[in-house]
């Protein structure tokens, strides 16, 4: 990986994991405040930095082409969308909720646990409620 200590993220992280329908003409990687960006070449790369806070939490690690990919969580992937709405239109995000959702790769409750600690409930918890509401 060029970027050793980043981690696949947002759109990017969206698209592997099926939640979504675009496809992201850049791949996005989380890195550090203060990590070194990569030079870039191809693909073209959309670099975004997160604190360390936000950093390490929620990574699962995928075997694309025979390397270990760090890549973050479905339920990881969703709060850093709705954290980020300069980076990622909530649109997206809200579309990338509702698929988690009815595709049932992920619990209301795993979701709720990372936007508690990602930093994004008070945003994501309307959106949750609304989506797996009996109504």
């Amino acid at each position: 990986m060029r970027a050793p200590k980043g981690v696949i993220a947002l759109l990017s992280a969206l698209a592997f994991h099926g939640l979504t329908d675009q496809m992201p003409r850049r791949v996005w990687i989380a890195i550090g405040t203060g990590d070194w960006a990569p030079v870039q070449s191809y693909p073209p790369l959309r670099m975004v930095r997160f604190t360390e806070r936000y950093l390490r939490q929620g990574i699962e690690h995928h075997a694309i082409a025979g390397r270990d990919v760090p890549i973050y969580s479905i339920p990881q992937t969703l709060a850093d969308l709705f954290r980020n709405p300069k980076l990622v239109d909530r649109s997206v995000a809200v579309e990338g909720l509702r698929a988690a959702l009815q595709q049932r790769k992920v619990t209301p409750s795993a979701i709720a646990q990372a936007a508690k600690a990602g930093g994004a409930w008070k945003v994501m918890q309307p959106y949750i409620e609304a989506l797996t509401s009996n109504g």
